[in-house]
């Protein structure tokens, strides 16, 4: 593949200029390019935030909840019965 004919989605092929989106974390303006070493942040400060976001929980995707211990032993104990009535 040539470099002609990759689809480079890092540019407008309307005027040839790098896409522009905002820093997830400040909302600032930030080029889409691969001299950008933080894409899709703007900075090293903003990735760490965003990266001390999920640590501490405050990210989350949305799913089931999580059984606790007591649950998944209740569960275990019905299976082990035969309690399981699907």
């Amino acid at each position: 593949m040539t470099q002609d004919s990759n689809n480079d989605a890092s540019h407008d092929t309307a005027n040839d200029r790098p896409l522009q989106v905002a820093c997830p974390q400040c909302r600032k303006s930030v080029e889409w390019t691969s001299d950008n070493p933080y894409r899709p942040f703007c900075s090293k400060r903003c990735r760490l935030i965003d990266l001390g976001a999920w640590a501490d929980e405050s990210h989350r995707i949305v799913g089931e909840p999580a059984m606790d211990e007591a649950d998944l032993d209740a569960l275990i104990d019905k299976l082990e019965r035969g309690g399981d009535n699907r």
